[in-house]
């Protein structure tokens, strides 16, 4: 076993793990993306899921870590144009206020972006 530090995440089993976790987020969004796209629409499991994923990597990813997985930014940015496309032709079907519907999407492409950003980095 090394270890580096005395912090959680200072030895390789916790990198391990964190790899672990993260390589799941980051294969669980990979299906849902390239799955129906019915799946990702605004009230769905995976539509709601996927910015959750990539949220939780970022937060993850941001900290420094070894042993985080992150997909590559040219991944991210076409998972977001896919993503989009659905949510932007299923969110009017939820009749949404004007000003949610523009909140929420900023709050996505913000998601994906700086998701992607950190992955373009090195994370």
């Amino acid at each position: 076993m090394g270890r580096w530090g005395a912090g959680n995440f200072d030895e390789d089993t916790a990198a391990d793990h964190l790899s672990l976790i993260t390589g799941k987020l980051v294969d669980e969004t990979a299906e849902a993306m390239a799955g129906d796209p019915v799946e990702l629409e605004p009230d769905e499991y995976w539509g709601v899921a996927v910015p959750c994923n990539l949220e939780l990597l970022h937060l993850i990813g941001t900290r420094g870590y070894v042993g985080v997985t992150l997909p590559s930014g040219d991944t991210v940015r076409e998972w977001k144009k896919t993503y989009l496309a659905v949510w932007d032709e299923a969110i009017d079907g939820l009749a949404p206020t004007a000003e949610f519907r523009a909140r929420r999407r900023e709050s996505l492409v913000r998601t994906f972006d700086q998701l992607a950003a950190l992955a373009d980095s090195g994370g």
